[in-house]
């Protein structure tokens, strides 16, 4: 089992450096040899190559705004064919990777997955580095369920790859 971890964001719009900052502690973690942690920022094209480089299971981390309070955490199941449209290589988010690994003519992994947490700030018309304190606080809990899910993965008990589908709300 190979599992690759990709940590998504943009360190000067806020919160939406969430994705980076749990990649960074997962390495301080020190994670299995099957799982490859790698911040992947804003580069598309990187993590689309890397997520069509045979991995058995993606799991990237990023913000998502969905409506609920800063620092809720989400586990969720990206539907891959609701990526249809034309790719914006200066997008990075987990629906404009998608779309690029099939502009190259590639498949995503079997196993798919994103651990997001809801955002306070996001700021992209201005610079704005830092996490506002419960996205800060919502870190450690975002690498723990990264891990758990990478250790059922291990396990070959994954939850079943259904697509479009969020598994866990969890409150800070």
């Amino acid at each position: 089992m190979r599992i690759l971890i990709a940590g998504l964001g943009n360190i000067f719009f806020g919160d939406d450096a969430f994705g980076v900052e749990v990649v960074r502690e997962l390495m301080r973690r020190d994670p299995p040899p099957e799982a490859h942690v790698e911040d992947f920022g804003i580069r598309s094209y990187d993590l689309a190559y890397a997520m069509m480089d045979g991995y058995d299971a993606t799991i990237l981390v990023d913000a998502a705004q969905r409506g609920q309070p800063p620092g809720t955490l989400y586990l969720i199941q990206p539907d891959p064919a609701g990526a249809a449209e034309a790719p914006d290589a200066h997008s990075m988010n987990p629906e404009a990777a998608l779309r690029m690994v099939k502009t190259l003519g590639g498949e995503p992994s079997r196993m798919l997955y994103l651990v997001a947490c809801e955002p306070e700030n996001v700021a992209p018309d201005d610079c704005q580095l830092g996490l506002s304190d419960s996205v800060q606080a919502a870190i450690p809990g975002a690498a723990d369920m990264v891990e758990e899910l990478v250790r059922d993965l291990l396990k070959e008990n994954p939850i079943p790859a259904k697509g479009g589908e969020t598994h866990a709300v969890l409150q800070q």
